[in-house]
């Protein structure tokens, strides 16, 4: 390996090695309470190598959320890619995301960083094209509401990119929540049952008026 590629690996290595302090930073201390030097101190670089990298902290913020987002959504796909359609892909698909909640950081990290970066229209904001995964996994929701709605069981007025993002801000909330919580206690039964109990009021507001709420059941 000539000098050249050698420099170029130490960078690619330098660079991958902020990006994983950070994101282990931001999950231990949470994201408002972690600046550019602690990343630095971290990754036991100077302030001023960590900027050569990364402009600035939303920078860094912005890549790290992306790269969670892409884990999060091969793991969505898992459970998505079978052939399930509507309801039954809807109640499969939450079932992963149950399963995955008290282990997968990714969540946390995607939620908490989009909130920091845009508490305005944070993970739900769709017309968002810097983030390609971030907006695969909304696109993937709202196609299964649109199937819901096709089915008869969600109302045909239900306006699905509105329910999609009413969804993910519900849950952007819960997820901040839990993660003040010590890690060990974040996927707790307590945590899990308050998001199943907001996710089955949500879909019931979504059905079409006489569908009977054991098609609606998540448990």
């Amino acid at each position: 390996m000539g000098i050249s590629e050698r420099r170029e690996r130490e960078k690619i290595e330098r660079r991958n090695a902020i990006l994983e302090c950070a994101r282990e930073l931001v999950l231990a201390h949470g994201v408002e309470n972690v600046n550019m030097e602690d990343i630095a101190s971290k990754a036991e670089l100077s302030k001023a190598t960590v900027y050569l990298y990364f402009s600035s902290k939303e920078e860094l913020l912005s890549e790290i959320c992306e790269e969670a987002a892409r884990k999060f959504y091969e793991h969505l796909k898992m459970f998505s890619d079978n052939g399930l359609k509507g309801i039954a892909a809807l109640k499969f698909l939450w079932k992963g995301y149950i399963q995955l909640f008290g282990s997968f950081s990714e969540m946390v990290i995607i939620f908490q960083v989009r909130n920091y970066l845009d508490s305005w229209t944070p993970i739900v904001s769709m017309e968002d094209k810097k983030s390609t995964n971030v907006n695969a996994i909304l696109s993937s929701i709202k196609n299964i509401i649109d199937e819901c709605k096709t089915e008869g069981v969600f109302a045909p007025d239900l306006d699905s990119t509105i329910a999609t993002r009413l969804v993910l801000s519900i849950f952007s909330q819960i997820i901040e929540h839990a993660s003040h919580l010590p890690i060990e206690v974040r996927g707790s039964p307590a945590v899990i049952d308050e998001m199943i109990n907001t996710f089955q009021i949500i879909i019931r507001g979504f059905a079409k008026e006489g569908i009977s709420h054991s098609i609606l059941d998540i448990r």
